[in-house]
Order: C-alpha cells, then structure tokens, then sequence
C-alpha cells in the first residue's frame, strides 16, 4: 500500500504537476531529466497522474527547464564549493540529490509546513541538506540561513503563483541577505500566462496563477538593481530539441528563428548579484 501524505490545499497540491512530469520522463526510454526519485515518489505514493492531462509537450518543457537550472547551480557549485543552495517552492523536488551536492554546501528546500512533512515522507535525508517550512512571501524564515557565503537561488515554477510585489518583496529579502550569488527561474510572459491560465495540461493550476507575465527579462534588473541577467534560456533553442517527437521538433525549430517567438514557449533566467 502506499505512502498517505498530509492533505493539501490546491496551491501545495499543484507541486504535482511537476514531479509527476520528471516521473513521467523517467519512464521514457530517453529520459530529459533521468530523476529516478521523482518516479519512485509517484509510484510510492499512488498518486494518480492521469487526472493531471500532461502530455508531451508540457512534460518535455517541464524536464528541460529543471535540467537547465540543474546545469546553472552545478557550474555555481563546482565554482563555489562553500555555495549555500535555496531551492524556492521546491515541493517533492529532489535536485540536491540529482546534483549530489557535496558536504561542504549547505542546501535549503523552502516550501510550506505540510509540504515540508511531507518531503520527510518520501525523500531521504543527505548530509548538510536542510528543510525550511515556511511561505517565502512571508518575514524572517531567511534567519537561519548563513549569510557569509555565496548563494545559489533556484525557483522551478514558483514564479507563476506569485503577484509582481510578492515577488519583489521575496527578491529584497533574498539580495540583503547574501552577499553575492546567481538566481535562476523559469519566467512568464504575458502570452505565456495566458496559455498557462488555458492549456489543458495546465488547468490544475489555471486558478492559482498570480504573476502578471513580463515580456522582457531585462524588466526583472528595473525590479531590482541588484540583479544582473546572465543568460536567458530560450527552450526552443536547447541541444535537447533534436530528441523530439518529429512534430515537436520542427516547431521548435521554427520557432528558434524569433526571438519574441521563442518567448511564448518556457523560458529559464539566469542572473547574478
């Protein structure tokens, strides 16, 4: 029989939709992602996916996009191997055993109180590995964590359930805190959103989505002048492509020609600070 988690309110629930897509990946014979952890949580749990509509291409955005943050904080980490780590509304993610982070970095998933219990359920402890049961949105969960050393910041979908001052305010609290760092995000554009709010594969969380979208990536180093952009990670213009479904693959194709295109598709910022 498998694992009984706490109940969930709909915005905790909505952790589902990505794990269920690494898992999902897991299962392919050419796996994106390859996290086998996300599947064994699925299967351990009994967690019914087919309820969640996801398809190809969401589960292909999905895994690709936690693999291109994956690549930022590992080059962070062989740089900076003191690196304190944030995973922000990490949900069920396992990324600091994917990366297997080393014993000289500090490591923080962030998410609410139940989702904390419930990571203590189903994900295995590491060595210097630390959960924070706490809303980010919220004053003084930051105390506990060093502020003498580098900071590696990743947040995989939590933009979307946040309003612009939420999201600023989060972004303050985080850039007085450390002294210097990268942060890497996927963001929404304004199209994006609105897909998001009306996609299939999407409507488990159509309700709960807030962020207002933002075209241009340069708009988020207006929103704080700390912040400076690295990289913006166009999906559609990934090595990964070229192992798509045929159709898939020429769209994206095509859509690599345009920027502004490119755009509406998922998208992964890279800043330092």
């Amino acid at each position: 029989m498998g694992i009984t988690l706490p109940a969930f309110t709909p915005l905790e629930d909505s952790l589902w939709l990505t794990l269920c897509c690494r898992a999902l990946d897991n299962r392919t014979p050419n796996p994106v992602l390859g996290d086998a952890m996300a599947d064994q949580i699925v299967r351990t749990v009994d967690y019914d996916y087919e309820k969640l509509n996801i398809g190809t291409n969401l589960r292909l955005n999905a895994t690709i996009r936690a693999k291109k943050m994956d690549e930022v904080v590992s080059a962070f980490i062989a740089r900076h191997p003191d690196a304190v780590g944030l995973d922000l509304g990490a949900g069920l993610d396992t990324r600091s055993h994917r990366l297997d982070t080393p014993d000289t970095v500090d490591w923080y998933d962030v998410d609410f109180p139940v989702v904390a219990t419930a990571r203590s359920e189903v994900i295995p402890e590491r060595p210097h590995s630390h959960v924070i049961a706490a809303d980010v949105t919220e004053k003084g969960w930051l105390d506990g964590v060093p502020n003498d050393r580098p900071a590696v910041i990743v947040a995989d979908g939590l933009m979307g359930f946040l309003s612009q001052d939420e999201l600023m305010g989060l972004w303050d609290q985080l850039l007085a805190h450390f002294p210097s760092g990268q942060m890497v995000f996927n963001s929404y554009t304004k199209f994006a959103v609105f897909a998001a709010r009306h996609a299939p594969g999407t409507t488990s969380v159509a309700a709960l989505i807030k962020f207002p979208g933002v075209d241009d990536p340069r708009d988020f180093e207006r929103w704080n002048p700390k912040l400076q952009l690295v990289k913006e990670i166009l999906i559609s213009r990934e090595p990964e492509v070229a192992h798509f479904p045929t159709a898939l693959r020429l769209y994206y194709r095509a859509q690599a020609r345009s920027t502004a295109w490119s755009r509406k598709g998922t998208i992964v910022l890279h800043y330092r600070f």
